[in-house]
């Protein structure tokens, strides 16, 4: 009895929550695989603002998917890490590893700059810029632990990623065919610019296999850049908490992301159980981000837009047009 008095008996909402996930992921990769240019982390959000603004789910329920999404998120972005490799990365170079650093760099500063000068809630300028500069929602999930911020500064955030990022999809490869890239350059220009991993996939799909490998693998390099930026955001608010709340410096989860990536570098992850932890590492994700969209408040929402909508598309240019100018100069 003392070993099961401190253990949560699982209720019938929790059951419930936990179906409502799994036919919200099934949903949204279905729809992936339709419009594979929707990725199923974007879809899962909307239909997570769906849900809450039509009332389908009672408060028991939500609040067991907001639980479980939590948990899920963590164990996403631990897994996450299982598709990076060091020494891929290191063989892109000397200058597009530079690219990448400054282009993290610039967008995330820039981002910051657009939104304060917007007056953008702090919370939604700091997971909007994370967004942007590293790797869409994957990011914005990982950062939202660390800061303090709204419930729907969240899901907003992530819902200016994925009108932005789909917008990158046409432009890129518009813009490139006009610059006379090559196909690797647009590769590059694509993992530099674009938001998420299916976005960027999605952008170099048109110049051939080889611009989807070059920019797939610079993508990556960017996320690897989540666990110093999400550090140095820890330490930022445990030095700013003016209401003596400290966030922690580095999540554990942040540090299991880490770990799976050296484990990947090291060459002793089995090819298939690789691909089947990329698979469950996108239906975790995917899950914890339907959660995030249940807890958005569309009045809210509609309140920030107008400056909101005006900072993802300055910084989305932005972005886009840093990663062009260093994919011509150092690529």
């Amino acid at each position: 009895m003392g070993i099961l008095a401190g253990t949560r008996r699982i209720s019938r909402s929790d059951v419930r929550a936990w179906a409502v996930l799994a036919v919200a992921v099934a949903v949204a990769y279905g729809v992936n695989f339709l419009v594979p240019a929707l990725s199923a982390l974007s879809v899962a959000v909307l239909l997570g603002v769906a849900a809450a603004s039509s009332g389908l789910l009672d408060p028991a329920v939500q609040a067991g998917v907001a639980r479980s999404g939590r948990k899920l998120l963590r164990a996403g972005v631990v897994l996450l890490g299982l598709q990076l490799a060091v020494p891929r990365m290191l063989a892109l170079g000397p200058g597009v590893l530079l690219a990448v650093v400054l282009t993290v760099a610039v967008g995330f500063l820039g981002s910051l700059a657009v939104g304060a000068l917007l007056k953008l809630p702090r919370g939604l300028n700091i997971l909007l810029a994370t967004g942007t500069s590293i790797c869409g929602a994957s990011a914005i999930a990982a950062m939202e632990g660390t800061i303090r911020r709204r419930e729907s500064d969240v899901a907003t955030a992530i819902a200016l990623i994925t009108l932005y990022g789909t917008l990158a999809i046409a432009a890129v490869p518009l813009l490139g065919s006009w610059l006379g890239l090559s196909d690797v350059e647009l590769g590059i220009w694509a993992g530099l610019g674009v938001h998420e991993v299916g976005q960027v996939v999605a952008a170099a799909a048109p110049a051939g296999a080889v611009a989807v490998e070059a920019a797939i693998v610079v993508k990556l390099t960017r996320v690897v850049l989540l666990a110093p930026m999400v550090t140095a955001m820890g330490l930022w608010e445990r030095g700013s908490g003016a209401d003596g709340s400290k966030p922690p410096v580095v999540p554990l989860f942040v540090i299991g992301f880490l770990v799976m990536a050296v484990v990947n570098s090291l060459g002793v992850v089995p090819v298939p159980v690789a691909a089947v932890a990329k698979v469950l590492c996108t239906a975790l994700l995917a899950a914890a981000m339907f959660s995030l969209g249940c807890a958005v408040r569309v009045g809210a929402l509609v309140r920030t837009g107008g400056r909101a909508l005006l900072s993802g598309l300055l910084v989305g240019v932005l972005v886009v047009g840093v990663a062009c100018v260093l994919t011509l100069w150092l690529a």
